[in-house]
This record gives C-alpha cells, sequence and structure tokens, in this order.
C-alpha cells in the first residue's frame, strides 16, 4: 500500500518546489533488527521523489557507524536526524517512524530547517536564546494521534532557536520500555530533562515554553 496516494504526492511536490528553499540532509540510522526500518525506507523514498533533488539521504548502521552516532549523540534505532546549513549540530530528532499523523511533523520539520527560521513568537525566541543549560524534549507520539504533530513541531521549533536543546519525537510503541519508564498512558506526552517537567497534550506556545523554563530551573 502507498504512503499517500497520487493526487496527494503531487501537492506535496509542490508544497516542496515553493517551501524547500535550501537543501537539507537527512541522516537515516537503521540496524538489523529492526522492524520499521523498510517503511522508513519508503517514506525516504517519498521524500526524495518530491524534493526535486534538494533533499540528501544518508543511512547508517547503528552498530557499524560509532562515529555518526557520536557525532549526533543519536540514542536508539531507528532514527532520522534532520540536518541544514541552518542547522548542523542534528539536535532535531524523530526516533521511529514517523508515519501517520507524524508525516506531517517530518514535513513541516523538513521545511523549518530548509528556511532556516520558525514560526514562533519575538517574546518566545528571546526566552528561548537565554537557555544555555543543555535541555532535552522527548515528546512521545502514536501514528494515529492527530494533536501529537503541534507537539513535536513545538519542541523542534525550539531546537532550531536555540543549539542547546534536543527535541525528540519518539514513537511510543516502538519504544515500549522507554514510554513504560516515563508511564506514558496517552499521547503527546512531553518530558523534559528526564522528567524534571512532565505534562500531557498539545500545549500552546507560551505554555509549552514556561515548562522548559521550570525543567531548566529545577
Amino acid at each position: 500500500m502507498a504512503i499517500i496516494d497520487e493526487q496527494t504526492k503531487q501537492h506535496l511536490k509542490k508544497d516542496f518546489e515553493t517551501k524547500l528553499k535550501n537543501n537539507v540532509k537527512i541522516i537515516f540510522v537503521s540496524g538489523k533488527d529492526c522492524a520499521s526500518c523498510d517503511k522508513i525506507r519508503e517514506i525516504l523514498k517519498l521524500l526524495d521523489e518530491v524534493s526535486n533533488g534538494k533533499i540528501n539521504i544518508e543511512e547508517y548502521d547503528f552498530d557499524e557507524n560509532k562515529k555518526i552516532v557520536e557525532e549526533y549523540n543519536v540514542e536508539m534505532y531507528p532514527a532520522l536526524i534532520i540536518i541544514s546549513e541552518y542547522n548542523k549540530t542534528g539536535n532535531i530528532k524523530f526516533y521511529g517512524i514517523p508515519a501517520g499523523y507524524e508525516f506531517i511533523s517530518l514535513i513541516e520539520s523538513i521545511f523549518m530547517v530548509s528556511l532556516g527560521r520558525t514560526a514562533l513568537s519575538d517574546n518566545t525566541k528571546s526566552i528561548i536564546k537565554e537557555i544555555r543549560k543543555p535541555v532535552k524534549i522527548q515528546v512521545f507520539v502514536t501514528p494515529t494521534c492527530p494533536h501529537c504533530p503541534r507537539a513535536v513541531i513545538m519542541a523542534h521549533q525550539l531546537a532550531m532557536e536555540n543549539k542547546n536543546i534536543e527535541s525528540h519525537m519518539i514513537e511510543a510503541t516502538e519504544f515500549s520500555e522507554l514510554s513504560m519508564k516515563y508511564h506514558v498512558m496517552t499521547v503527546p506526552k512531553i518530558v523534559i530533562n528526564e522528567g524534571k517537567s512532565v505534562f500531557e497534550g498539545a500545549l500552546p506556545e507560551p505554555y509549552f515554553v514556561q515548562k522548559v523554563i521550570e525543567a531548566v530551573n529545577g
């Protein structure tokens, strides 16, 4: 079964023509026992087809390419890392398959990194730029959750504005042990700095930022 139908594919191609301004690299970290990796390859093949050569895809095995794993601080696999000249640190990641509604998160993140700017308010940008400590935002999702992309895109925008912030989409069912660790019963569930701040739902921008600051301040 195709990821999207032909009509949607053509719409997506037009979107890429207008919104994908600068080249983007997607680093795909796979593994030998990865159940969803073939499906992720299908998604990446689709992106390659509609991007008119502006997306460069590189695949690496988690166990055989420790240099890449260490350079981009890849904690597990499968992982997708979105990089451009505006964001070379690899702090915007997708762990697990970005399928269903999360395909939206992937597309929007690609556009954002390509453009090198976010849709955050000036007030949020000024607050986020003051963060000097490492922050890790984990957004647990499932492909069938219609509200999850808002939370993922918000977290990725914060990471785009400050390289001290790591933003991870985590597909909850693929990483069940991690989901159990943080008692993920509903999605989206956001875990900041290993549980310093935890909340559920796609909060509006000011409240999401407030939760990040709470985690930073301990």
